[in-house]
Formats: structure tokens, C-alpha cells, sequence
């Protein structure tokens, strides 16, 4: 399928009186992807989200939805987003099904045959004609994803879709958006505070700090990359390996961790390091390389900061 722009945002700013709460801001976000948009608390991503839905205006640049100018083009655009912020709302005391009818009345030009097509989409094809009030909270979330895909939407935009949910909840709603962005061709962006969920769910993360937009991470990258890796090495003894090692460099900043020393070090120059420890008379039992989590990552860039 086409890899296109379905969100371009450039240069954007938001200032409120003379705070800047967005600052310069530019990224877009590509058509098939899941998109996770993170940040500590006030780094400006909900403000983010309300400029490019239109309920929030932009102080000063540019945001486009499938090439469609938000600010002057708002109703155009705006047709083609589908969107849930936290949980979706629902008639409960109607039948799936008949919900989705109440919300495709909505729509012009939409043939009825499509809400068949969305039910299957989300895989709700057995219960779809229950009550809602019989619903989990994970099927009403699916349930609101259908109502979301009603009008074969461009783009998804989610805020806070996991709150509430259970574990096979969270597994069953992470599949469905990757697939809806995989098979479908949506441009999917998720803000939540859940961030290995969004390791899991998102092809890339866009991670703001203060309305700036300090770094966008590839998740295939970041799994991928050799360089300054976070070492672990099982040897003895702990305390004399790590005193040798703060010795010979200040980059390894060597942590004893569960009976283990992490060290930072690109992948290719550990058998050299390991004959040097040999040398020193340490005892090698095993090295490993740890997996860098989004978790980790975040926390580095944002020193430490929380999620919103």
C-alpha cells in the first residue's frame, strides 16, 4: 500500500497570554503506522491533539490531515478523523449493533453494508447484537473503534485508550490498532502514560518535553541498535570488575544489578573487553546484552520526569 503524510504538523506554536505551551513544533505521521505521542505531565500533547481536532487554536504554523489545512479547510479535514478519547460513549441499553446505526444516520453517503464491514474489521461478528450494558469494557472499546471506522477515517486518533482496560483487554485492543493500521492503511496516534504498551503497539513514538519536541524514536531502531548497548556481565569478583572498569572508562558507568555489572558499550568492542577483565584475573560467566526499553529510554530524555 502508498506510504503518505496523513498528518503534517509545521512549525506549530500555542501561547496562552505569554506562556508558550507548544513551541515550534513539527512532525508528521505516515499513513499504515501506529503513532505514540508521549510526554511528562504538561509537555503540551493533549494541547497537541485539541489543535489538530480543531478545538483548541494555533497561535502560529501549520496543520494539514491528509493534505487538508486545519484552519482553513476545518470541516474537510476534520471528515476525515475518527477519534476516542478515554472510554468511547455508548447507548448501553442498545445492542451493538443498533449503536452503530444510531452513529451511521450520522453520516452521509455511507453505505449500511459498511457497518457489517467495520463489526468484522474489530471482531465482534458474535456479540454484536448483545447488550452493551453485557459488554466488557474491552469490547466497548472495540465497539467504539468500529464506530470510530464508520467513515473509512484517514486517521485514528486515540487519548488514554487502555484506562480501565485488563491485561487481555490491553493485548486484544494493541492487536486490533496494529492491524487496523497494517491491513486497513490508517494512520493511527495513541497518547497514553502505559509505555510498554506503546513499545509494543506503536512503529515509532514521538516524545515531547516542555512543547518541544525532543526526539521521535523508530521502535525497530531502537530494538536494532548496537551502538553504546547496556551490557550485562556476570562475573566475579563484583567489586574489584567494577572498580576496574570505572578505571579504564567513564563512559561504561558500571551498575551491580541483581548480582550483575551493566556497563554502556557498543556491542563490537566486547570481546576486547572481556580479555581485559581476563587479564585483570576477573572471572567471566556470562555477558549478555539487555534489551533497552521504551521505559528507560523516556527516562533518560526526560530526566526522569512522569507521564501524563
Amino acid at each position: 500500500m502508498e506510504v503518505k503524510n496523513i498528518v503534517q504538523i509545521q512549525n506549530v506554536t500555542k501561547k496562552i497570554g505569554k506562556r508558550i505551551i507548544i513551541d515550534d513544533l513539527t512532525f508528521d505521521v505516515h499513513s499504515g503506522e501506529v503513532f505514540g505521542f508521549l510526554g511528562p505531565n504538561g509537555a503540551g500533547k493533549t494541547t497537541t491533539i485539541k489543535m489538530l481536532l480543531g478545538l483548541m487554536s494555533i497561535t502560529k504554523g501549520k496543520m494539514y490531515i491528509d493534505g487538508l489545512n486545519v484552519n482553513k479547510d476545518f470541516e474537510k479535514a476534520i471528515a476525515k478523523v475518527g477519534g476516542i478519547i478515554e472510554n468511547p460513549d455508548l447507548y448501553k441499553y442498545l445492542t451493538g449493533y443498533q449503536n452503530l446505526v444510531h452513529f451511521w444516520r450520522m453520516y452521509p453517503n455511507i453505505k449500511k453494508e459498511h457497518i457489517d464491514e467495520v463489526i468484522k474489521i474489530v471482531g465482534l461478528e458474535k456479540r454484536i447484537h448483545d447488550k452493551i450494558k453485557t459488554y466488557s469494557l474491552g469490547m466497548r472499546q472495540r465497539l467504539g473503534v468500529a464506530q470510530a471506522l464508520l467513515h473509512s477515517p484517514k486517521l485514528l486518533v486515540l487519548d488514554e485508550p487502555t484506562n480501565g482496560l485488563d491485561p487481555a483487554g490491553i493485548h486484544e485492543l494493541r492487536n486490533q490498532l496494529r492491524t487496523l493500521a497494517r491491513e486497513e492503511n490508517v494512520a493511527v496516534i495513541v497518547s497514553s502514560h502505559l509505555l510498554s504498551e506503546m513499545e509494543l503497539m506503536c512503529d515509532r513514538v514521538g516524545i515531547l518535553q516542555n512543547g518541544k519536541l525532543i526526539r521521535i524514536q523508530d521502535m525497530k531502531e531502537m530494538l536494532e541498535d548496537e551502538t553504546d548497548s547496556v551490557i550485562a556481565l556476570d562475573v566475579k569478583p563484583l567489586e574489584k570488575a567494577k572498580v576496574y572498569l570505572e578505571s579504564i572508562s567513564s563512559k561504561y558507568k558500571p551498575e551491580i544489578i541483581e548480582e550483575e555489572i551493566e556497563i554502556k558499550e557498543n556491542i563490537e568492542n566486547v570481546p576486547e573487553l572481556v580479555e581485559k577483565l581476563v587479564g585483570q584475573g576477573i572471572k567471566i560467566y556470562g555477558v549478555r546484552k539487555v534489551q533497552q526499553s521504551l521505559e528507560k529510554k523516556f527516562l533518560e530524555m526526560t530526566g526522569g520526569s512522569g507521564i501524563a
